[in-house]
Formats: structure tokens, sequence, C-alpha cells
């Protein structure tokens, strides 16, 4: 065992051990006190490799206590079947700021509540101004559902990956931003980010003549990372792909030619 991970248990309270390259929870209770405030304070602000192993080590207590991210999809299939009741909805949250407080106090009610689907969401957008990685944030929210007792699937999802229409506007600028918007989709995935909003809604345009003309990239470009997304998704998980080809048509009904 390495000195980094070793000085991780350690901070855990000893709640934790390794034998084989898995995680064994010792002591849940302890865990939940002290031990998964003091990892996931690691996972945030430590330095490079206590970032690493603390993040590892949430993640892979979270499996062990049958904590798992899940994508969303076969409850809006059996929804749509008629296979489900129309007697609850599935609100989706969107956790920014003190992001561990505030999943904590959401999953606090959800425990209390017996509540049944919910989803935890960060745009794009925010993600670069509250400074929080698709790693960072799948692992918070993984820690604050070991805090509060929370069994079962968590379905956390990419809130409007939105394309940038300026930067897509301009030739010299264009590849780049559909480059970055790929790589943060792999990453995404690669985190525990199972659903996902493709945005491209900013690249509609009113001017055009045509409702296929004015939603043409929006739809192009959908499709394309609907492609992008399904090919890196990891085996036996959908990842539904939320596009939004009428954003701009409720903006300005009155302009649309339909």
């Amino acid at each position: 065992m390495n000195d980094t991970l070793q000085t991780l248990l350690v901070a855990a309270s000893n709640a934790l051990e390794v034998k084989s390259g898995r995680v064994i929870v010792r002591d849940e209770k302890v865990l939940r006190e002290r031990g998964i405030d003091a990892l996931v304070s690691l996972a945030v602000f430590g330095d490079d490799a206590r970032k690493a192993g603390a993040r590892w080590l949430i993640w892979e207590t979270a499996q062990t206590l049958g904590i798992r991210p899940g994508s969303i999809h076969e409850l809006y299939v059996a929804r749509g079947a008629g296979k489900l009741p129309h007697t609850f909805t599935t609100p989706a949250m969107n956790i920014r700021a003190m992001a561990y407080d505030s999943a904590r106090a959401a999953l606090a009610a959800v425990v209390r509540h017996n509540v049944g689907a919910f989803i935890f969401e960060i745009a794009r957008s925010e993600m670069t101004y509250t400074n929080q990685s698709p790693q960072e944030y799948v692992c918070v929210l993984l820690a604050a559902a070991i805090k509060e007792g929370f069994r079962g699937p968590l379905f956390i999802q990419g809130d409007h990956f939105q394309v940038n229409a300026k930067k897509y506007s301009d030739p010299a600028t264009r590849d780049a931003e559909i480059s970055a918007l790929k790589k943060l989709m792999e990453d995404a995935l690669a985190a525990g980010f199972y659903n996902i909003d493709i945005d491209p809604s900013t690249l509609v345009d009113l001017s055009k003549p045509t409702l296929l003309e004015q939603q043409r990239l929006n739809f192009e470009l959908c499709a394309m990372f609907s492609d992008f997304i399904r090919e890196r998704t990891p085996k036996g998980i959908t990842v539904p792909r939320h596009g939004l080809p009428d954003h701009a048509l409720r903006s300005a009904p009155a302009r649309v030619q339909r």
C-alpha cells in the first residue's frame, strides 16, 4: 500500500480498508460521522495525488455500499410505455455552489421522505464559473450520498452542454469549440454522467425563411453529438441525450414559419 493511500485511510478514521484493490467498509457509522467529510475535502482541496486517491476511494466505497451513477433511460421508457403510474415527477436539481452541503441537504430529504427518482445536474457554463470538473462533481455527490445513508442509483446529468454561438460562428474557432464539447462529453461519461443534455439551440437562426433552415444546425449537431456519445457510452448503459430543438421556438414564436 502506498503512502498516499495509507494517509487517506487514516484521514477516513480507519473506517475503510483496501484488500487486493477492493475497498471494504469496516465501520459505516464512523465513516458517515467524520471519515467521509475528511475524504471529500481532500478530493476537492488536496494536492494532485491526494485528490486522485480520495476520488478513487469515494467511488469504490460508493460501489461497495450500492450507490452508483445511473442512466434514467429505462425509467423514461417504462413511463412512456405506460408501465409506471403517472403519480410522480422526476425533479432535476442544479447543484452548484457548496455542492457537498447542497447535495447533502437534498439527499437527507430523499432518505427521510423515501423519495423515488430525482436528478442532480450541472451545465457546461456552471462547471466553468464554479470551477467543478465532471470528476469532482460526481465524487462530491457520491460522498454526499454516503454521508446521508442513501442507497441506489444516482442520476447525474450534464445539463445544457451548450455550443458557444460566437465561437462556432467564427471559422477560426469553430473546430476548437466542437472539440471542447466532445472533450467535455468524454470526461463526463468517464466520470459517471450517464444523462446528457445536448444543446446546440444557440445556433438557431430565426432570420432564415423556413423552420427547417432555422433549425438545421441545431438538429444536425444534435445528431452528430448523439452519435459521438453513443460510440463512447460504457457497455450496458444507455445515455439519454436530450436535444432542445424547440428552445428558440418558445422564445420567438411569432417569427417562426411553420
